[in-house]
């Protein structure tokens, strides 16, 4: 099979008139400078896709259901109170339904890959099912059902704080001992996903559990939530007198096969370890502003050569573009300045953004995003009629598709078209199981 497209961005830079030949799942040739041959399918501007490097799925039903003011102060600990009640009413097939919408949508908004931080684990009693993976099964199927490439983090959640707190009757759904977890991540292993390991925060495991839980993945990617929001920084100086992210470098191996999650605040000398050692923060920048968490220093840990990935969190909107773009204007609300997070000067913001999220399938457990002989076959291309990107071409493709909004039209994901127009081949379906299932969930 062979695609040709206008413009694409290929490794080395943006090439005109290139022709890719896929093969299977992967891309297996490439020229550029070339007229399209009369089999070949033409395409506008192409790009990679992007990683999604933190997901919590089914929360992309409860978009909008939490927007109404409380009696208090609202803050990320009463939205996830708000969290809590909902999880009681999904089972492993509403599960599927919310999630396939948010992969889909995913693919729309131009992520060819996502890692599931999955923690909503037993049944609403809290007791495991029959088949203790039956949740974790119907991620992997809607991660099928969309064909979207999947990193599962099946997540070791405990206790509800540093040193072992007693867990809520809240979380009584995603609770695991770490010998109930060791036989979770045995009976993943022979299905159909990338398989990494999330201890869920440093408040739901202790030291003797983080050790056991990551020992888990000797070679699979590790995530992590940690330093999201400032009581939880003051709870754990109080626990251990470090810092979150401090005690994680004193006390773990974190290495390049590490995403530390959101990471919002954190000290100068916490940023320079992070850095050094390799590990993805993992953020999401939309959920981080819905829930107001704070904004973590992009613009100095990129200039220190940090490795940064982009998620979608809780889903409450799902476009990489959106994403990005809220990333580089935090930045500049910060630093009252603009271009903040290009890479040097004379640089495409929206090229330095975009191919620094690409390296983020990193810690997918994947090499980065690339269109690049033998890489998987995971392409992005913009609407080639859209005003947005009319007379521009290479970097300022990118900057039009994040600030200016151009639209994208088709998706490929491992050599495979999921969506066209904009669309996913499968919405209909996906949408209307997600619909019914919606109003019986909110009756």
């Amino acid at each position: 099979m062979a695609l040709w497209f206008e413009q694409a961005l290929l490794p080395e830079g943006w090439r005109s008139g290139v022709r890719l030949i896929l093969k299977g799942r992967s891309i297996d040739g490439i020229v550029h400078g070339v007229a399209p041959e009369p089999e070949d399918e033409r395409h506008g501007p192409a790009f990679a896709g992007l990683p999604n490097v933190h997901s919590h799925a089914f929360q992309r039903a409860m978009a909008g259901l939490t927007e109404r003011a409380g009696q208090g102060k609202d803050s990320f600990w009463t939205w996830r109170e708000a969290m809590y009640r909902f999880v009681d009413r999904l089972d492993p097939e509403g599960l599927h339904a919310i999630a396939a919408l948010a992969y889909a949508e995913m693919l729309e908004g131009g992520f060819t890959s996502v890692g599931e931080f999955h923690y909503l684990h037993h049944d609403p009693s809290g007791a495991p099912y029959a088949d203790p993976a039956a949740m974790a099964q119907a991620i992997i199927q809607a991660a099928h059902d969309t064909g979207i490439a999947l990193t599962l983090l099946p997540v070791f959640y405990a206790h509800a704080n540093f040193g072992g707190a007693s867990p809520t009757p809240g979380q009584r759904r995603f609770l695991h001992s770490p010998d109930s977890f060791a036989r979770l991540m045995e009976a993943l292993t022979p299905l159909d996903a990338t398989l990494g390991v999330a201890p869920h925060s440093l408040r739901a495991v202790t030291p003797e559990e983080l050790a056991s839980i990551t020992g888990l993945a000797p070679h699979g990617p590790i995530h992590i939530h940690i330093a999201e929001q400032i009581p939880e920084v003051e709870a754990c100086l109080a626990w251990s007198g470090q810092r979150p992210v401090d005690w994680l470098m004193t006390h773990a191996p974190v290495d390049d096969r590490w995403c530390l999650v959101h990471a919002t605040h954190v000290t100068d000398s916490e940023l320079t370890a992070i850095a050094k050692c390799g590990a993805t923060v993992g953020l999401c920048p939309i959920t981080e502003a819905n829930l107001g968490d704070g904004l973590f220093p992009a613009r100095a840990f990129l200039a220190q050569g940090g490795r940064i990935g982009i998620g979608t969190d809780s889903n409450v909107e799902i476009n990489a573009a959106a994403e990005l773009r809220l990333l580089e204007y935090g930045q500049r609300l910060i630093h009252k300045g603009r271009n903040l997070l290009a890479s040097g000067p004379d640089q495409s913001t929206g090229a330095s953004l975009t191919r620094a999220a690409q390296q983020g399938a990193q810690s997918l457990g994947h090499p980065p995003a690339a269109l690049a002989k033998g890489a998987r076959a995971d392409i992005v291309t913009l609407r080639r009629d859209h005003p947005a990107i009319a007379a521009r071409c290479g970097d300022s493709l990118l900057d039009s598709w994040i600030f200016a909004r151009a639209p994208i039209d088709t998706v490929w994901c491992a050599g495979v078209k999921r969506v066209s127009a904009g669309l996913h081949h499968a919405r209909p379906v996906i949408e209307a199981r997600y619909v019914k299932l919606l109003k019986a969930l909110l009756a």
